[in-house]
Parts: structure tokens; C-alpha cells; sequence
């Protein structure tokens, strides 16, 4: 503005001059035109000079406005993204500590899920794949009629590595004709085992031994050899379960001899099948045979064997049904037709007309109902209790009278390789008599049926496999 004023009075008193001048001479005069138009010029240029200067200032004020604005508000949106950053940051570190938390409690829970699936899954860790591989030990089934879930237990399995096979191609064989190749194969197969086999061999021994003993007493020592082999095979619907039970024991004592304590042979088979894998119910066949291994007497009369071997020999065969429980520890078995068969083989006894058979006889046949059942059960710690029972009465001759066998044992184990047994064995059969010297003529008497009671305790070694 001050240079805006000072070209206005500039102008104002070069007017002035102007009109002063007039009076002078025609030379100066235009000498002074010349000249006021030449300063009007430079006055002229120097405005347009300053009017750049002043709008250049003016345009740099406003960009320095424009950029201080733009400075601030740049500084605002920092300021704002550095607080959303702030939130951003709290919320994470919330989301850690959540993941963290949810990660805990998954791992707990993963821990309980698997302890309550032990029992029935195999777990194991797959290191390829990253996870856990649940094998089931059981197959389950609902039951029809109660809606109840049953657990099959899956048969056992041996694990073993095939070895390896070379695979080639006939190409003679082959329509259309390819080279001969080799393929090397290595895999890893599940076989299942269907059988389980209980082996045991033991021997039990009893001695006792005097010398100048002041209370009295006879030398004596006894042994008995106990073989047991069984074999049961259980697959869905088909049972089969076969045992071989051997006894044989001796007895010597001073003065008395050589004398037999135990003598038995008895082999059991039996074949089952089932309709469905629930049922414990089988339709079966079962056999059943026994006989001794060498004489028997009445002692101290060893002149006449009172039974010999083949003399007797019982065989039972019948059809029914066959109960058998999960844990394999109870079974039952019903037959309302079973064959008894007792063979005397002997020509002295069989003339005798012992053990039932007719005079004269080898054989005898009965047809009647028989009841078996075998119980285990481990009653205290290392104690195994084994009781079997089986009953039988013939339809055709005394219907009613019952033939016992009962077995009562217990096998207590010390250790791996010694065991203690205790038990009894009652026997009654009413053909078989009882016979004995009344008279003492030295002949025996054949008398009625008795109850024949055995009781034994013996301590000996026992290997199983």
C-alpha cells in the first residue's frame, strides 16, 4: 500500500511540473515531456515489479498456511492411528492370553478324553500325519430287545512283517504283452489269533523221613505229575474248546511198597455255534472221554486188579446247549440227549459184570440227560479256585438216579514256578460197587454203590507256557 501511495503523489507532482512548465520555452518544454514520459515508463515497470514481488509473497504465505495445515493434520491422523495401534496391540495381547487359555483347556480336555478311552481304544501318536490314531479294542453292538450297548472284545492280534516276496509277470501269459518286471514288497500285517491255547506240566512231591526218631514213624515218598493241555477257539459264531487232563501219582512207604495214588486220562471237546456274536448261547456237541493207565487194587491185595485200563472207559457224547460268559471264567452245558457209553475191556471184570456192563459184556450203552459246568475264579490274591460238576441220569433205566462227578481245587502260586494245590474229588455212580474182604478169606466181596471221597494236598513245581 505505501508503494501504491508514493507512485500516486509521484504522479501528482510530475502534473504539477507539468503545468508549470508550460510557460516555458518550447525547447525545454519538450525536453521535460521526453523525460516525464520516460520516468512514467520506469514508474510504470517498477509497480508491475513490485505487484510480482507482493503476490509472490502473498502465494508463499498462503502455501506456508497450507502447509502447516496439512502438517497438523498429519500429525492428528498419527496421533489417532498410533491409538487405534494402542487398541490394536491390548487386543492382541487379550487374544494371546484367550488362545493361550483355550489351548490349556483343550489339552485338558484331550487328557480326560483319553482317559476315558484307554480302555477301550489303543492310542497312538501318528508323527507323519500329526494327530492320534484311535484303534478300537471292541466292536459294539446295541442289543435289540433292551437297547443296550455290548462291547465284543476284537480277537487278539500278532504283529509281524511278511518278508519279501518277489512279484514277476508271465509275459507268455498275457494278452497284451508288457516286460518282465520285479516288485519288492515289504508290508507290515495284522494277523488275527482266533486260538488260545493254557499249557501246564507240574509235579508235586511229599516226603518224610525218620531216623531214631523217639515219637515213631514211617518213611514215606509220593509224587504226582499233573499234565494239563487246552486249546479254545472263538471266532463270531463258532466256539470250540478242547482240554486233555493227565494224572499220575505213586506212593512209596517203608514196608508197604510201591502203591498208585492218582491214575486219570480225561479228554473234553466241545463245538458250538452261535446265530448272532451278542448271544452267550451256543447249540453244541460236546465229547467226553476217560479211562485210567494201569491196574488198580484194593490194597493191600494186589493179586486182583479191581480196574485196569480200558476197564473202565467212559465216553459221553451229547448235543444241546453251551453257555459261555465274556470273561470265559463260567460255562454250562445242557444236553437232553447224550450217549453214555462204558466199555470194560477187561475179560475177568467183564465177566464179573462190573462197572454196570452185563455179564460177559464189553460195552454198555445208556441214553440220558447230562448237566456240566465248569466255574473259575481267583478268590484271593494268587489263589485260583476251579469247580466243576457234572450230573447224570438215565431216561430208560432208573430215571432219577443220578450219577455225581464234583471237583472242588485250589491252586495257590508261591511263584512263577511253584504252586501249592488242595482239593477233593466226589465221586458217585451206581454202577460202579464197592468191593472189599468182609470175611477175610482173601476173596473180595462185591457190595452196593458207595460216595467215593479223594482229598489231597500237595506242594510241587508247575510250569505253564
Amino acid at each position: 500500500m505505501k508503494v501504491i501511495f508514493t507512485v500516486i503523489l509521484f504522479l501528482y507532482f510530475s502534473l504539477a511540473i507539468a503545468q508549470i512548465t508550460d510557460s516555458i520555452p518550447n525547447i525545454k518544454q519538450s525536453n521535460l515531456v521526453e523525460k516525464v514520459v520516460v520516468d512514467t515508463l520506469l514508474l510504470e515497470k517498477t509497480i508491475d515489479t513490485i505487484k510480482q514481488n507482493n503476490t509472490s509473497k502473498v502465494q508463499k504465505k498462503i502455501n506456508t498456511i497450507e502447509k502447516k495445515n496439512r502438517i497438523d493434520s498429519l500429525k492428528s491422523r498419527i496421533i489417532s492411528l498410533k491409538t487405534h495401534l494402542s487398541l490394536l496391540n491390548t487386543h492382541n495381547n487379550s487374544l494371546k492370553i484367550n488362545n493361550a487359555l483355550l489351548e490349556e483347556r483343550v489339552n485338558t480336555l484331550k487328557t480326560e478324553s483319553d482317559a476315558l478311552l484307554k480302555p477301550y481304544y489303543t492310542i497312538l501318536f501318528d508323527s507323519t500325519l500329526n494327530k492320534d490314531i484311535y484303534n478300537s479294542k471292541y466292536r459294539v453292538s446295541i442289543n435289540k430287545l433292551t437297547n443296550d450297548t455290548i462291547y465284543i472284545p476284537l480277537p487278539k492280534e500278532n504283529r509281524y512283517i511278511i518278508p519279501i516276496k518277489r512279484l514277476s509277470v508271465d509275459t507268455l501269459k498275457t494278452t497284451n504283452k508288457i516286460a518282465k518286471i520285479n516288485v519288492i514288497a515289504t508290508k507290515y500285517a495284522d494277523d488275527p489269533i482266533w486260538w488260545e491255547q493254557r499249557n501246564s506240566i507240574g509235579l508235586d512231591i511229599n516226603e518224610a523221613a525218620f531216623l531214631n526218631w523217639n515219637s515213631g514213624g514211617i518213611n514215606s515218598v509220593s509224587g504226582l505229575f499233573k499234565v494239563d493241555l487246552a486249546r479254545f477257539y472263538k471266532k463270531l459264531h463258532v466256539l470250540w474248546n478242547n482240554e486233555l487232563s493227565v494224572r499220575y501219582g505213586l506212593n512209596q512207604q517203608e514196608e508197604k511198597g510201591l502203591r498208585k495214588t492218582e491214575d486219570k486220562f480225561e479228554f473234553n471237546s466241545t463245538f458250538g455255534y452261535r446265530r448272532d456274536t451278542i448271544s452267550n448261547w451256543f447249540y453244541s456237541i460236546k465229547l467226553n472221554f476217560k479211562t485210567q493207565f494201569t491196574d488198580g487194587y484194593k490194597y493191600p491185595k494186589t493179586s486182583t486188579p479191581i480196574s485196569r485200563f480200558f476197564a473202565p472207559a467212559y465216553l459221553f457224547l451229547g448235543a444241546g446247549t453251551h453257555y459261555e460268559n465274556k470273561k470265559q471264567n463260567f460255562s454250562l452245558f445242557l444236553s437232553p440227549v447224550t450217549l453214555k457209553s462204558t466199555f470194560v475191556l477187561d475179560n475177568n471184570l467183564s465177566n464179573e459184570g462190573a462197572f454196570g456192563v452185563v455179564k460177559g459184556e464189553k460195552s454198555r450203552h445208556q441214553f440220558g440227560f447230562l448237566l456240566e459246568s465248569v466255574f473259575r475264579k481267583e478268590v484271593l490274591k494268587n489263589v485260583l479256585m476251579t469247580n466243576k460238576l457234572s450230573l447224570y441220569t438215565d431216561y430208560i433205566r432208573d430215571f432219577g438216579n443220578v450219577d455225581v462227578n464234583w471237583e472242588l481245587n485250589f491252586a495257590l502260586k508261591i511263584n512263577k514256578y511253584i504252586m501249592a494245590s488242595v482239593g477233593t474229588h466226589l465221586i458217585y455212580d451206581d454202577d460202579i460197587k464197592f468191593k472189599d474182604d468182609i470175611d477175610n478169606d482173601g476173596t473180595l466181596e462185591t457190595l452196593g454203590a458207595r460216595v467215593q471221597l479223594k482229598q489231597f494236598l500237595g506242594i510241587g513245581l508247575m510250569y505253564r507256557f
